[in-house]
């Protein structure tokens, strides 16, 4: 079990083909603040149909698509 299972869940339910989060939304649905460790976490969503795409630490969002869908 990882710390953001409770984000992945919430990515995959979300459904969309891309959508960006905030880091405080994040914060918020995994109930845990977003860190350094995110980096290595982020290969774990793939097992939910999804991928990170692009990390802005200046706008503080992160970017998630789906993985069949990315274009």
């Amino acid at each position: 079990m990882s710390k953001y299972d409770a984000l992945w869940k919430y990515v995959q339910d979300n459904g969309s083909h891309s959508f960006k989060l905030t880091f405080d939304e994040i914060t918020e649905i995994a109930g845990i603040a977003i860190d350094h460790s995110f980096l290595n976490h982020k290969k774990e969503l793939s097992e939910f149909g999804y991928e990170v795409g692009k990390i802005s630490l200046k706008e503080k969002t992160v970017i998630f698509y789906k993985l069949a869908e990315k274009s």
